[in-house]
């Protein structure tokens, strides 16, 4: 595999995230404007980001605030490069990334997505799906979980049967094996206690190895997690947006949101290596609710 054609594999790829990112604008700016309310519906307010004051790449930040459906949402879009410092380095060498040291290069690109609903009855969810690349290595990952704060079995049962569909039709075993990921991932250990109801989660997935090319095979695979998201989140929101909620309700979301924020703020991966890598703040913290409580 020439340079040449893996600039070609990176233009691919952000291009689909970039695809995805107007995908989901679109649709959930359809679902405030179908969303009762004597409100105005909600639009996203779309910010270029940068890096390295625009030497390392940069992306959108697409947030919308304050609407009908959603309280808070931010559907995020970035290609960035560099060089990594030294303890991404470490990072990426304790995770078998070979050839830190000499070449500590990097690209990576993908989407981020975290909503907060008005309505209590509306869980909060996360997705993302992206591509690293330094060059001795490449890799994909993503994935999605669903956090309500009023849990309905039934709407866990459809996510999860979603990201079920999603990882079957590339790999059987992939859904059990990355919903295991999930769930450890998104534990809070200080808490005792997961941060929501679990999805999939996948790193560093080169399924091919070494030995053989499985680029194509692994990002089609990063897609359809990718389409999944839509088909897994929305009828839920058209489910409970109209649902009565309580004061108590309303409590009851604030506080699992301060976990949320817990969680992103001491635990995250993408939110430490944002962070360490000097994109820009406000679009690595997007993903934290607009009101929290703690008790």
């Amino acid at each position: 595999m020439t340079q040449t054609d893996f600039e070609t594999r990176k233009d691919t790829a952000s291009a689909w995230f970039h695809s995805l990112r107007d995908t989901i604008v679109a649709r959930f700016e359809a679902l405030e404007d179908s969303t009762a309310s004597d409100a105005p519906a909600g639009r996203f307010e779309v910010t270029p980001t940068t890096r390295d004051e625009g030497r390392g790449g940069g992306g959108l930040m697409s947030v919308m605030r304050g609407g009908r459906l959603f309280e808070k949402v931010g559907v995020n879009w970035s290609a960035v490069h560099g060089t990594l410092g030294e303890r991404a380095q470490a990072a990426m060498a304790a995770r078998g990334v070979p050839g830190m040291a000499d070449d500590p290069r990097f690209w990576a690109s993908g989407i981020s997505l975290v909503a907060h609903m008005n309505n209590p009855h509306c869980p909060a969810v996360h997705m993302n799906t992206r591509m690293f690349w330094t060059p001795g290595a490449w890799w994909f990952g993503g994935g999605a979980d669903l956090n309500p704060c009023l849990e309905y079995p039934e709407d866990t049962a459809h996510f999860h049967a979603e990201m079920r569909r999603a990882c079957d039709a590339h790999n059987l075993a992939y859904y059990d094996r990355f919903k295991a990921w999930a769930d450890e991932y998104f534990f809070v250990p200080h808490r005792g206690r997961a941060r929501g109801v679990g999805g999939i989660f996948y790193d560093d997935l080169n399924s091919g190895g070494p030995e053989a090319d499985s680029w194509d095979k692994d990002f089609a695979f990063t897609k359809a997690v990718g389409d999944a998201f839509l088909p897994a989140f929305t009828p839920l929101c058209e489910k409970r947006r109209d649902t009565p909620w309580t004061e108590a309700d309303k409590d009851a979301q604030l506080i699992h949101r301060g976990l949320y924020a817990e969680y992103n703020l001491v635990y995250d991966r993408g939110t430490k290596f944002g962070l360490e890598t000097g994109h820009d703040a406000n679009a690595v913290l997007m993903s934290l609710p607009p009101l929290a409580k703690w008790v």
